[in-house]
């Protein structure tokens, strides 16, 4: 009866951690909250502070000097009868939509065909890289020269084949189609990089077996590889979408938005109001707004992603 009464009394109930391991954790808690502290620091001052501070702003009319004028939600209201401001979203979403698909596609092929022994493989990762670190001003400098409509390399190249130049600054669709390609020259690299990554943790063994079973490299490639590469893929399009509407110094400098609001985006788009035009309180506004345009976009795709997940 007593050692009945000692495992009834010592029974624990399902799921309750042991004394030892509850007092193990207690333990943990300050040594994760103090190894954590200095990047909760960081975020709060250099994140969630300016966005509490634009959103507060956002509410305001403000030149940057004197007295604010509380506004309350006039700013978005006429932002929302705003036709630059649609324009400019309109052109931002063409460029998301346009050099986020092109840059992982082209990272992919390159990460696949170096992704192998082969001489110079080091320096070729090197030289698709590179311009992923150069500076945006310097990409967008080396884009004007490139494509000037009167002395620049790609016409020259075009009237050499006998072929007209192309209004690359003058008219609009040329004008975004020489953006897209500068950035997508810059992305490639990154993308390349990642995937190069990814590829290392493809087990052999999937494609021997794919192999064995008769598939092409073409079908090991669309039905094992690139399913394994979901997840770094999921990973590459929502910090692509992300980078694409913070875009500004490749813009600034390549185009300033033009010719007319051909290229003006969400970002050079507030810079002008906030710091050309001395509408602070607005340009918060347009912020704001482009945060949470960014931040549904990235939750509707990671939701999305893991529901496809959770079926396979």
């Amino acid at each position: 009866m007593t050692t009945a009464a000692t495992a009834a009394v010592t029974v624990r109930a399902p799921g309750t951690p042991e004394p030892g391991r509850r007092r193990r954790r207690g333990g943990e808690a300050p040594a994760a909250w103090a190894l954590l502290a200095p990047n909760l620091l960081l975020f709060g001052l250099f994140l969630l502070l300016p966005l509490l501070a634009t959103s507060w702003l956002s509410l305001y009319s403000s030149s940057g000097f004197g007295p604010r004028e509380y506004v309350g939600a006039d700013n978005y209201r006429e932002l929302f009868a705003d036709a630059t401001f649609w324009r400019s979203a309109l052109n931002t979403a063409v460029y998301a939509g346009l050099t986020v698909p092109v840059s992982l596609v082209l990272g992919l092929g390159v990460a696949l065909a170096i992704n192998r022994p082969m001489r110079g493989r080091g320096l070729l990762r090197a030289v698709y890289y590179l311009p992923y670190v150069i500076s945006g001003v310097v990409v967008a400098v080396a884009g004007r020269w490139l494509f000037n409509e009167n002395v620049g390399v790609v016409n020259r190249a075009l009237r050499a084949i006998g072929l007209p130049g192309v209004a690359w600054q003058s008219e609009a669709v040329p004008a975004m189609a020489a953006l897209v390609l500068i950035s997508v020259w810059t992305k490639v690299g990154f993308a390349m990089v990642v995937y190069l990554a990814a590829l290392q943790g493809v087990p052999a063994e999937y494609r021997e077996a794919a192999a064995t079973d008769g598939a092409s490299r073409w079908q090991t490639l669309r039905h094992v590889v690139v399913p394994l590469l979901r997840p770094t893929t999921v990973f590459l399009v929502v910090l692509g979408v992300i980078e694409s509407f913070q875009v500004f110094d490749v813009v600034y400098v390549l185009t300033g938005g033009g010719p007319g609001n051909a290229t003006e985006m969400l970002v050079t788009y507030a810079y002008a109001e906030g710091f050309d035009a001395r509408r602070q309180g607005y340009a918060a506004a347009i912020g704001v707004v482009t945060y949470l345009v960014v931040l549904a976009l990235t939750a509707v795709w990671w939701r999305r992603q893991r529901g496809r997940e959770v079926v396979s």
